[in-house]
């Protein structure tokens, strides 16, 4: 892909250390391209990335995803974006092993990902541990995303209930991560409704995108404290960079002692659609322009039948 200066879509991020006082070990990164030279359809790519491990090590291991994966995705095939989001995040999770094994200072750390790539019009998103993907899409708010967790896992078979999570003191165990020892898939499912087989949130990649579809990509220092409810009541109505910092400013002031990330695509009523846009226009000239000449013949008629014409012709 051939990157550009200016994305088609909107987009606003904000990142904070939290109120605990810690490091800042989120890391996100939002690219624009075009596909190639002979193809100008505009292409997006956003990851946000949570890390673990103290001493610096788990920004260390964020920003390797971030940057490899950004890189990967830079220079891929847009033909396959799931094989790729899932090879890039399989690489760079063996390279922060690998950095781990030989710097006892950062031994044992490792990061989270969500990533979210729209080409042309299309959604793919691919995730790894408790990073989040949103959609906002007229004013229902919707996680695409599954949480790698400890929490998760017990929810789905029934061991604990969705209203204890929030208090459960495992609510930070992680099962999936990038550097982990074992390398990890990249979870690909896109779910847009509860009760949805795996089978068929795999099918809801390349998701279409509409004109006012707003996708956030957050850190779980956001979802820790704030309801999926006061999301989507936190952004309405504001520009989007008032909107990711009010998410941040919430999160803040519930006393969030976490990383707090951020990221918001709000796609625009105009150019993802340029191609559609652009025939309507056409069929708009057309259909003036044809109204006027109408117009003109009308008045030609009038004319030649009041001024040219004497009185008592019939024609």
């Amino acid at each position: 892909m051939i990157r550009t200066p200016h994305s088609p879509l909107e987009v606003a991020a904000v990142t904070h250390p939290g109120m605990g006082g810690r490091r800042n070990e989120d890391r996100y990164a939002v690219s624009s391209f075009q596909v190639s030279e002979n193809d100008a359809t505009p292409s997006v790519f956003a990851v946000v990335s949570d890390g673990i491990g103290g001493h610096s090590a788990g920004e260390v291991a964020a920003e390797m995803a971030v940057e490899t994966i950004s890189h990967m995705v830079a220079q891929a095939d847009v033909r396959h974006p799931l094989a790729v989001l899932d090879h890039a995040i399989q690489v760079t999770s063996d390279a922060i092993a690998s950095k781990a094994r030989d710097d006892t200072q950062r031994l044992g750390m490792g990061t989270t990902c969500a990533c979210a790539w729209i080409i042309g019009v299309r959604l793919f998103i691919a995730s790894v541990g408790d990073s989040r993907i949103y959609l906002l899409r007229n004013g229902n708010l919707i996680q695409l995303t599954v949480d790698h967790t400890w929490v998760q896992e017990a929810v789905e078979k029934g061991i604990l209930a969705p209203e204890d999570v929030r208090n459960h003191p495992n609510i930070h165990v992680i099962r999936r991560y990038l550097g982990s020892k074992k390398t990890p898939r990249a979870d690909t499912r896109l779910r847009l409704a509860k009760g949805e087989t795996d089978a068929q949130a795999h099918i809801n990649q390349g998701l279409r995108l509409l004109p006012g579809d707003l996708l956030l990509l957050c850190s779980d220092g956001l979802t820790d404290v704030v309801e999926d409810a006061e999301i989507t009541m936190a952004v309405r109505g504001l520009p989007l960079q008032s909107a990711a910092q009010a998410l941040v400013d919430l999160a803040c002031t519930r006393g969030g002692t976490d990383n707090i990330t951020v990221a918001l695509l709000l796609v625009p009523w105009g150019p993802l659609q340029e191609k559609k846009r652009g025939i309507w226009k056409l069929i708009l000239f057309a259909l003036t322009a044809l109204i006027m000449l109408i117009m003109v013949l009308l008045l030609l008629t009038w004319a030649v039948l009041h001024f040219v014409l004497p009185t008592g012709t019939f024609v």
